[in-house]
């Protein structure tokens, strides 16, 4: 019979195993493998390794979210200076500026989207989807929105047979509805003599 510190050693175990995989962890192999990096802050962290790209960037995953967006992209590992890593490092600051979500979840986010996507067909570039999408949330000034919610309603949209530039029309409609209808904004009251209405 277990005692219980032991009980609570394997309960607090298999949470831990519970948790990490909707987060995709990696494994210790990949992390071992990893290349270092400079991280927002400049200090050095894992990184995308030459010879692997994860499938999900977890919590505790120190790579680059640009670099490893554009080398998923790619198909295989670009070096940290590659335009395309450049790139979608621009369009993750932009983005995070925007959106609630940080930029690893929106990476994470956005090569789901461009899976499911992929799967009915209609792919886009991960800088698209990402300048798009955070083009929209950026009307919302300090207001930030959430990026998985406005990819679903994104994807709704194209799944229903819109293309790209309809599809974000309709999203930004959403979040400015005085552009989807004009025709119903309120009418001008009549000004009186005095200047007021």
């Amino acid at each position: 019979m277990r005692s219980p510190a032991a009980r609570l050693i394997a309960g607090l175990a298999a949470l831990l195993l519970l948790s990490a995989c909707d987060r995709g962890a990696e494994t210790s192999t990949e992390t071992a493998s990893a290349a270092p990096d400079r991280g927002d802050d400049g200090a050095i962290v894992a990184s995308t390794a030459e010879d692997h790209l994860p499938d999900w960037l977890s919590p505790t995953d120190g790579t680059d979210p640009a670099r490893w967006l554009a080398g998923r992209e790619a198909g295989h590992p670009l070096p940290a200076d590659a335009a395309a890593v450049r790139d979608l490092r621009e369009s993750l600051d932009r983005a995070r500026s925007a959106f609630v979500e940080d930029k690893r979840m929106i990476a994470n986010r956005t090569v789901q989207l461009g899976q499911m996507l992929s799967e009915i067909g209609k792919t886009e570039s991960y800088r698209g989807l990402i300048d798009g999408l955070g083009a929209i949330a950026a009307l919302r000034g300090r207001h930030k929105s959430l990026y998985g919610e406005m990819c679903q309603h994104y994807y709704n949209t194209r799944a229903q047979g819109a293309d790209h530039a309809t599809a974000l029309a309709r999203l930004e409609a959403r979040e400015r509805p005085e552009i989807a209808s004009p025709e119903i904004a309120a009418p001008e009251l009549p000004r009186q003599p005095g200047g007021q209405p």
